[in-house]
This record gives structure tokens, sequence and C-alpha cells, in this order.
């Protein structure tokens, strides 16, 4: 089972990281978290990915605006 970064995760996705990040705050749903000597990453798996191609589809327009509630 490949494990994705943040980063990648945005890029596989077509989106920026902040992006990305601003979505997880306003109620994504946050992948599974590691700890190493005191740093905190985040560990995507392919089923998070597709989860966050998904809300994509619903939440974002590109070029358009955000879309409408």
């Amino acid at each position: 089972m490949k494990n994705y970064s943040t980063n990648e995760v945005a890029r596989n996705v077509g989106i920026g990281r902040m992006t990305l990040l601003r979505w997880l705050k306003s109620g994504l749903r946050e992948p599974r978290r590691i700890s190493n000597g005191g740093v905190n990453a985040r560990v995507w798996t392919a089923a998070d990915v597709e989860r966050v191609r998904e809300y994509k589809e619903k939440h974002y327009r590109k070029g358009r605006g955000r879309k409408k509630k």
C-alpha cells in the first residue's frame, strides 16, 4: 500500500497545497497522522486521495470562483 505526502496529493489531484490545507480546515476529513521525532505528518492513502478528488468535484470551480451555495 503506497502512502502519499500532502504535496503529492495536491499535485496528483491538481490543486495547490494551500488549497488542500484550507479544505482540511473547513471540514474535509483528515488522514491519519504519524509523529516521528517530534514532527507530525499526515499519511495519505489511495482512498484518501480519492476522497479529495470527490471533494474537488463537488466544491472546486477553478477560474469561476467558489461554487454557489
